[in-house]
C-alpha cells in the first residue's frame, strides 16, 4: 500500500504503533459558496478528491496522558496544533487516560488549499482511536472532527465526496482514475482572509449531488485570491496557457491541472518555472 492512500477500516486493522500513517491532500474539483449562516459560517458545495500525496505521521505511546509533538510547526504553538487538538479532543470525548508522542512529516504546504492541517487532524483521530482501542465508530469521529474545522470530517470520512453545509454533509462519489499536476505559487494564503472579503460571491445556485459531472463549476474563492495575491493570478494565467481548465484548490494558493497520463504531467511541469508535484487521484 502506498503511504499516501486514504485510511479505510480494513487498512486500520493491520496497523500498530510502528506504522506510518498517511494524511492525504485533497483537491476541490469545484467550490461554490451558496449562502451564509446566521453565525457567519459560509455554506458550500464542493467535490473533495483525495490524492496519493500528503503528510505522514507516526505515533508513540506515553505512560502518562500527555500529548507531545516531536517537531512543532514554525509559528504554531503546540496547544494550537491540529494534531494536538485532535488527540486531546479524543481523550476528552472518550475519557481515555493514555497519551501519545506525535511525529509529523510535513509535505503538504501550509496555506496551500490542500487541507494539510485538516488531514493531519483526521489521521490523528483515526490512528489514536485505533491505537488506544477506543472503538469509536467513524460517523462519531466525523461529528467530533467538525469541532476542529469544516474540512476535517471529510478526511475522517476518507472517500471522495460531494460536500454541502459547511463541508460536513457528505455524499460519496466514485471518480475515474486521474493524474494531477499541482503547482505551488510562492505564497501562503490564510483562509479566513479570503472568506471575510467583501467581494466574495456568496450566492452561487445550488445543485443536487447527483447532478454533478466532471468539469462542472468553478471556484468562487479564486477571483478573490487572485486579486489579493498577484503571485497566484500570474501563476494561474501561465498554467492556463497550457491547461485551460486549470483551477485553484480550496482557498489557495495551490493550483492544479488534470492530465491524461503521468508523462503528460511531467511534460507540463517542465514548461513551468514554479515548484510542482504530480499526484494520482486516490
Amino acid at each position: 500500500m502506498r503511504p499516501e492512500v486514504r485510511l479505510q477500516d480494513e487498512d486500520l486493522a493491520a496497523r500498530d504503533w510502528q506504522s506510518v500513517w498517511p494524511a492525504p491532500a485533497k483537491l476541490n474539483l469545484f467550490l461554490h459558496v451558496v449562502g451564509r449562516r446566521a453565525d457567519g459560517y459560509h455554506l458550500l458545495q464542493t467535490l473533495f478528491r483525495f490524492l496519493e500525496y500528503g503528510d505522514r505521521l507516526r505515533f508513540s505511546p506515553r505512560a502518562d496522558a500527555q500529548i507531545t509533538l516531536a517537531h512543532p510547526l514554525p509559528g504554531v504553538l503546540p496547544e494550537h496544533d491540529l494534531c494536538v487538538r485532535a488527540a486531546r479532543l479524543l481523550q476528552h470525548a472518550s475519557g481515555c487516560r493514555q497519551g501519545a508522542h506525535i511525529t509529523l512529516e510535513k509535505r503538504i504546504p501550509l496555506g496551500g488549499g490542500l487541507g494539510g492541517g485538516s488531514s493531519d487532524a483526521a489521521t490523528t483521530l483515526l490512528a489514536l482511536n485505533h491505537l488506544w482501542q477506543l472503538h469509536i465508530p467513524r460517523h462519531r469521529l466525523q461529528e467530533l472532527a467538525l469541532q476542529l474545522g469544516a474540512d476535517v470530517p471529510a478526511f475522517v470520512f476518507g472517500r471522495n465526496a460531494f460536500a454541502e453545509g459547511v463541508g460536513e454533509q457528505l455524499t460519496p462519489v466514485d471518480l475515474p482514475d486521474a493524474c494531477y499536476l499541482l503547482v505551488f505559487p510562492p505564497v501562503s494564503v490564510p483562509t479566513a482572509r479570503v472568506f471575510a472579503h467583501p467581494e466574495l460571491r456568496r450566492d452561487t445556485p445550488r445543485i443536487a449531488p447527483a447532478d454533478w459531472r466532471p468539469g462542472y463549476g468553478h471556484n468562487d474563492l479564486e477571483p478573490v485570491v487572485c486579486a489579493l495575491y498577484p503571485e497566484v493570478a500570474e501563476s494561474l494565467a501561465l498554467l492556463r496557457q497550457y491547461a485551460p481548465d486549470s483551477r485553484m484548490s480550496g482557498s489557495g494558493a495551490t493550483l492544479f491541472a488534470e492530465c491524461p497520463t503521468h508523462p503528460a504531467a511531467l511534460a507540463l511541469a517542465a514548461k513551468l518555472p514554479l515548484p510542482t508535484a504530480i499526484a494520482p487521484g486516490g
